[in-house]
């Protein structure tokens, strides 16, 4: 039976989660030099044209639809079958359709993450043919065995509660793979570029942390206690994690910096996300105060020492804050805040924390594989890379024949 408050409040969520990937667009866009400012925010604006289309046609089916295989079967191909009455296995208060456009929200940002990895050297149309081919066969069959029925890492007991291997790892791993392949941007040995706007960095952190909150309290899919506990953990960790990054710099080098609270504060987000349907307020905490030890040792340590060129820190953040996050899920779940969900090893089941490293072993080597035929097939045919002479002029100019300021570099 549908329920108006809680259609309602996942129609908001839906719209919050929408609003990250122009929020990405600003976070992401603020962080490179300025001429190729509009290419991010064009990469990010395109992924939510293309995607929405893709969702509708072919990925809600690949995604949900009922099957145990590879995929979710082709049933609801262009929605067939997706009506206004609820599906009961996935959310029975609510329109099914309603659960669709929740979930391809999920979809578009997903694939946005990887743009930190590549930023400022990959073609348009490259991008855009690669894009359609990863959330094809790197999302939505990871989407179904997650969270899809049927899908074996479900029946298998993984927790994902928001993301954190779905979308988190999944985008992560992917961001290495591809700039390990592609290679440094030019010159970056001589000229490190900082971000050329932090007021542009703050609105996007700003706007992220905002959205979230339907990312994850949307994600207990009604109006209910869980949706109430998911945001207040997300606040939680978020606040923990940007204040721990901040504290770090502090000791580390001497001063915090805006750029530093902004990353902890995506990280604790990230982190946060696998667990948020699963643990309560204090392991919140620590999962957020943990998560920018980590993501600051993997960005500041780990990416100068293997040389590669990440260049705004998909995998150092979305990655390695998510893996955190899952295992976290595996150590500190608990059924007095989810009793559809199951204890961690905490709380006296060791067996959880050994499944969620599975899913996490799962998607890093499913996704890497895969990345890597479909970056290979349209390098093959396309041509992935500008050349050096565009690279130099900048995106904006070379793919897109605008510039977003009128003063030169």
């Amino acid at each position: 039976m549908i329920n108006s408050g809680d259609t309602a409040w996942v129609l908001m969520s839906s719209a919050l989660v929408l609003l990250m990937t122009p929020a990405l667009a600003f976070f992401y866009g603020g962080m490179v030099r300025r001429k190729n400012i509009l290419s991010i925010l064009m990469q990010c604006f395109v992924i939510m044209c293309a995607l929405s289309l893709h969702w509708v046609l072919i990925g809600y089916s690949l995604s949900f639809g009922p099957a145990k295989g590879f995929w979710g079967g082709f049933q609801w191909l262009g929605l067939n079958g997706v009506g206004l009455e609820p599906y009961t296995d996935y959310a029975a208060t609510i329109p099914h359709q309603a659960f669709m456009i929740f979930q391809a929200m999920f979809a578009i940002i997903t694939p946005a993450l990887i743009i930190g990895a590549f930023a400022e050297r990959m073609k348009f149309s490259a991008f855009l043919v690669f894009t359609l081919l990863w959330a094809t066969f790197v999302y939505s069959p990871l989407c179904h065995w997650v969270w899809g029925i049927g899908g074996w890492l479900r029946n298998f007991g993984a927790l994902d509660f928001a993301g954190g291997t779905v979308v988190h790892i999944n985008a992560g791993i992917a961001a290495l793979v591809t700039a390990l392949i592609l290679g440094k941007r030019a010159n970056l040995g001589k000229n490190i570029p900082s971000p050329h706007n932090l007021p542009f960095v703050v609105l996007g952190t700003g706007l992220l942390w905002f959205g979230w909150f339907g990312f994850n309290a949307g994600s207990a899919l009604a109006a209910n206690g869980l949706a109430v506990n998911a945001f207040v953990v997300t606040n939680t960790a978020a606040a923990a994690a940007g204040l721990s990054w901040a504290f770090i710099e502090w000791i580390r080098n001497g001063k915090p910096t805006v750029f530093g609270i902004c990353s902890g504060a995506v990280a604790g987000l990230v982190a946060i996300t696998p667990g948020a349907g699963f643990v309560s307020v204090v392991p919140a905490i620590l999962i957020g105060l943990l998560v920018s030890v980590f993501c600051f040792i993997a960005v500041t340590v780990i990416k100068p020492k293997l040389g590669y060129d990440d260049s705004l820190d998909a995998f150092g953040v979305h990655c390695v804050g998510g893996i955190w996050g899952a295992l976290a899920t595996g150590l500190f779940a608990s059924k007095a805040v989810n009793a559809a969900g199951a204890d961690g090893l905490f709380f006296g089941n060791p067996k959880q924390f050994l499944v969620q490293l599975f899913a996490v072993g799962a998607t890093i080597i499913y996704t890497a594989l895969a990345t890597l035929v479909i970056y290979k097939l349209v390098d093959l045919f396309i041509g992935l890379r500008v050349g050096e002479k565009e690279e130099a002029i900048g995106l904006d100019l070379t793919q897109h024949r605008e510039r977003a300021y009128t003063v030169l570099e």
